[in-house]
């Protein structure tokens, strides 16, 4: 019987299982150097690093763009001298610049992506980076086997319906063609977990199918077919 990673979920900081997840994991593969990167970090409190900052020790690099929130996030990790922060608008064309502007290693422990968005395009950007896990919010209305992924759009900012990111399946094929294997989603459906290949074995999870690992959404409000999540919106988007 496979194990899996929803065994594990717990939140101390995290909006849902995220913290009890990544901590089992790392408790198996162990650190590089107690690094992350997360980008859409909001205000800091609620975050896929904030435990690890706040428990376990770590430095990284916060990103957030929009102003208000970043400056609170700012104000909420002077505690934490670790962690670097930088006001920024993530796009595929300047990430890799972000990353050799603020020293980021090649080889760190934790990549956190959640933009509403670009997750997609702003990953592949960031090919000749390997961290030993990567955490990205995958887009739950488009179930397995379908590839969906927004077509990609700088400007775009989330207006809170289902047109955001990329489907499971188009994301587990990224990660593949990078080196990653999809190891599981947390139970609420918003975040997939995926270990770098030479690491799998000792995590001591196997690599699932998208279909596998798939949860549905289980967040948002009831809308009119019955079912949890966001209002729908159509958008144009690419099956990659």
């Amino acid at each position: 019987m496979k194990e899996s990673i929803n065994n594990y979920e717990r939140s101390v900081f995290s909006q849902n299982g995220e913290d009890g997840i990544l901590e089992i994991i790392f408790s198996r593969i162990g650190t590089k150097h107690n690094f992350f990167v997360e980008f859409g970090v909001g205000d800091g409190i609620q975050c896929n690093a904030r435990y690890l900052v706040s428990q376990k020790d770590w430095g990284g690099l916060m990103i957030e763009g929009n102003p208000i929130m970043y400056q609170r996030m700012q104000q909420n990790m002077t505690l934490f001298p670790k962690v670097k922060t930088l006001k920024e608008f993530i796009a595929k064309d300047n990430i890799s610049g972000i990353f050799k502007k603020m020293g980021i290693p090649v080889e760190f422990d934790l990549l956190s992506i959640d933009i509403d968005g670009n997750d997609y395009w702003v990953w592949q950007a960031l090919h000749q980076y390997k961290p030993r896990v990567t955490v990205i919010e995958y887009n739950a209305y488009h179930k397995p086997p379908e590839r969906w992924v927004m077509q990609y759009n700088e400007s775009h900012v989330w207006d809170g319906t289902t047109y955001y990111g990329a489907s499971l399946s188009s994301l587990a094929a990224l990660g593949k063609k990078m080196g990653y294997a999809l190891i599981g989603t947390e139970s609420m459906g918003v975040n997939a977990f995926f270990v770098r290949q030479d690491l799998l074995s000792v995590s001591g999870f196997q690599e699932l199918t998208p279909e596998q690992a798939y949860h549905p959404a289980r967040y948002g409000k009831h809308f009119n077919n019955g079912q949890f999540g966001h209002p729908f919106r159509e958008g144009k988007h690419l099956k990659i």
